[in-house]
């Protein structure tokens, strides 16, 4: 049916048909045979031989001598045969690369690396080649060898000098098997602590001024972000407690003690004004501003 209706066509029409029909079928058939036969993405003359080293020798092979080097097979990915021998990638060329089971695009990957001024100082640096698998890499990596004009400079350098810490800006810090007893140190000490600097130092030996000295390593913690692990490194010391006389000090006085507040210093000078001297801080007991705990606390810095 279809001839049919194809033959009611003019014959110019079926000509320039017939014309375009052949030409379309050309096309699809160069198009087959050129993608078939271009696969595999091939190497430039330019690509091959852009880097050019001369003869070195590195330990008992020389760059060229392929014929000394000890030869292994082995299969990469999809199915092709690679080949294992002694190279130095800052120098292989193309063929060698290739030979060792690498595609075409890393290898020109290799060569741009290195025109850019890229070095391999080490097997490792290798590993960062894209598309390596650690298999690959794993092969090779006996095989690597940089020669000694591609290591660093820095080898060659004379050592430095070996530090003498200065103890004076920078001491020396504590063992843990080591103490410093609390009651005495001097900022200098207190800086042997660890996790203790200048700051905590100054605030260790003022907390204790005003507190008249310390009676308990744990009243540490009273410092507002004191670390919790230097305080295993304190030990109390002979204890120097000065002592407050709660009967004669004014209000300004009792408020300067961290363990009195305002309240508690003004219940103290009203007790005085209306029952007489104290004779106990449990006189104090009934006070709503002294609970047990801060009674406790107080008695070791409070005379009569």
């Amino acid at each position: 049916m279809w001839l049919k209706e194809f033959f009611y066509f003019h014959r110019s029409d079926r000509k320039v048909i017939i014309t375009l029909l052949v030409v379309a079928a050309l096309v699809l058939g160069i198009v087959y045979f050129v993608s078939d036969s271009q696969k595999t993405t091939p190497l430039t003359e330019g690509d091959s031989l852009a880097i050019q080293a001369p003869t070195y020798s590195h330990g008992k092979y020389k760059r060229h001598d392929w014929k000394s080097y000890p030869h292994k097979y082995y299969k990469v990915e999809g199915g092709r045969q690679a080949e294992l021998f002694p190279f130095d990638p800052n120098t292989a060329d193309s063929t060698q690369l290739l030979r060792l089971g690498l595609q075409p695009w890393q290898v020109r990957n290799i060569y741009k690396y290195r025109a850019k001024g890229g070095v391999y100082r080490q097997p490792s640096d290798f590993a960062r080649l894209y598309g390596l698998t650690q298999k690959q890499y794993k092969a090779m990596e006996p095989y690597i060898q940089i020669a000694d004009d591609y290591q660093s400079a820095s080898v060659l350098a004379p050592p430095r000098e070996e530090y003498v810490r200065d103890t004076v800006r920078y001491p020396v810090k504590l063992q843990p098997t080591e103490h410093i007893a609390l009651n005495g140190a001097d900022t200098t000490m207190l800086k042997m602590v660890p996790g203790i600097g200048s700051g905590f130092a100054r605030r260790i030996v003022s907390y204790g001024q005003r507190l008249g000295g310390y009676c308990r390593v744990e009243q540490l913690r009273e410092i507002e972000g004191f670390p919790e692990e230097a305080l295993s490194y304190f030990v109390l010391g002979t204890p120097q407690i000065h002592k407050m006389n709660v009967n004669k000090l004014s209000l300004n006085q009792l408020k300067q003690h961290p363990y009195l507040s305002f309240y508690q210093a003004q219940a103290i000078i009203d007790y005085r004004r209306l029952k007489g001297p104290l004779k106990s801080l449990d006189d104090l007991r009934l006070h709503k501003d002294f609970p047990p705990e801060a009674i406790e606390r107080l008695r070791p810095y409070v005379e009569y």
